[in-house]
Order: structure tokens, then C-alpha cells, then sequence
């Protein structure tokens, strides 16, 4: 996915947060701000799959494109310890 199209989901998340902080300075009910950070939490999680989806097919490709024995074990310990804080 593009930086443009990731900058855009980022602004609507921006404004999703802003909109749960009025919820909260307005006291309104708990459950309805409950489902707004559910949202925002989501929408989180799908940026967070299309970075890495980019990352995958630009950065670790070229890695293990290079030939390079060690940026090849690099990139291996980098996707490790990025799976490691997913799961």
C-alpha cells in the first residue's frame, strides 16, 4: 500500500481518536466508547497488516535478494522479534 493511501487511513484513526476524546470529556456512555475504541483499534490493526505487507515486499525481499549471508540472518532475527510482539 502507498505511503499516501497509509498517511490517509492515519488521519481517519487521528480523527476517530479525537472523536473518543470528546466522548469522554462529554461523559457519555461507557459502552458507545467502548465500541470506538474497538474501531480504532481495528483500523490499527489493518494499517498495521498493510506496513507490514509492504515490508514484506520491499525490505525482507531485498534482504534475502541481496545474497548476503548476513543481512539475510538480520532480516531473519528482525521478523522474529516483529512476530514475537504480534503474537
Amino acid at each position: 500500500m502507498s505511503k499516501e493511501k497509509n498517511l490517509q487511513r492515519l488521519k481517519r484513526i487521528e480523527g476517530q481518536v479525537r472523536g473518543i476524546h470528546r466522548m469522554v470529556e462529554e461523559d457519555r456512555y461507557c459502552a458507545e466508547v467502548l465500541v470506538q475504541i474497538a474501531s480504532v483499534q481495528q483500523a490499527l490493526r489493518g494499517l498495521s497488516k498493510q506496513v507490514m505487507q509492504g515490508h514484506l515486499e520491499h525490505c525482507v525481499a531485498a534482504a534475502f535478494a541481496s545474497r548476503d549471508p548476513a543481512k539475510a540472518a538480520a532480516m531473519q532475527k528482525e521478523l522474529l522479534e516483529l512476530m514475537y510482539k504480534y503474537v
